[in-house]
């Protein structure tokens, strides 16, 4: 069943007297419980098309079906609503805020729904330990690596239990090791039944992705399904509570 359909979606930009066509005519639809990752060199469209996909942008034309939802017929708040529990940001940068503590930063998202306060401690509390953060909880980002940044950000995506992970670049500013660990959390994610879209110019990223949609001058250039790496149960290190 699909979670996502996109038709004919075009998206184009005006840069001083130049028309950017960054998308040209993409279709694609989504079942839920995929693992997608949106693959394509700089300038390609797999960012305009995430932001699209998260509802942070709108397209010029076509149309985007979220859970059998035409997104151009929602109302401001509707879309505020969908942003905040239908989908789960995990960006490479983090976007933590640097005075709140990192269980602060995870319970942000509830704060929105207008969830209470007990309620929000002690969801933020069990996705932290999820992700493996238990005895980082009163710490501040800048007291925290990179990799566990980038699991706070992931607890924060998670907060809400949305149906769609939309990661970008999860992995850029983390070394090798690290991006395995947030790799085997993000598989642990996929395992648990959530759509996830992972956009990536690494290969060996996109490899843990059941299916792989590249991107080339604004257009889908291949859609493949992908024979995914395989992880050792102690790589799988994601445990659903």
């Amino acid at each position: 069943m699909s979670i996502i359909d996109i038709k004919n979606i075009k998206k184009e930009y005006i840069m001083g007297s130049q028309l950017i066509a960054a998308l040209k005519d993409v279709s694609l639809s989504i079942d839920k419980g995929e693992y997608v990752a949106l693959m394509g060199p700089s300038g390609s469209g797999k960012s305009t098309l995430m932001n699209i996909l998260g509802c942070l942008d709108s397209p010029t034309s076509g149309s985007y079906s979220l859970n059998n939802t035409e997104v151009s017929e929602m109302t401001d708040d509707e879309l505020a609503r969908v942003r905040n529990q239908e989908i789960g940001f995990i960006f490479q940068t983090f976007n933590l805020l640097p005075r709140l503590t990192a269980l602060e930063n995870v319970a942000l998202p509830m704060v929105y729904a207008g969830m209470g306060k007990k309620e929000r401690t002690e969801r933020a509390e069990q996705v932290m330990n999820m992700v493996g953060l238990k005895d980082r909880m009163t710490h501040k980002p800048n007291e925290l690596s990179g990799g566990q940044r980038q699991r706070v950000a992931i607890a924060r995506a998670l907060v809400n239990n949305p149906s769609i992970i939309l990661a970008d670049e999860p992995t850029g500013n983390l070394d090798t090791k690290t991006s395995y660990e947030i790799m085997a959390i993000i598989e642990g994610i996929s395992a648990q039944g959530n759509t996830v879209i992972i956009v990536t110019h690494e290969e060996d990223i996109a490899k843990h992705a059941r299916r792989i949609i590249r991107l080339r001058d604004g257009l889908i250039e291949t859609d493949l399904q992908n024979e995914p790496v395989k992880m050792s149960a102690d790589q799988m290190n994601f445990e659903a509570r």
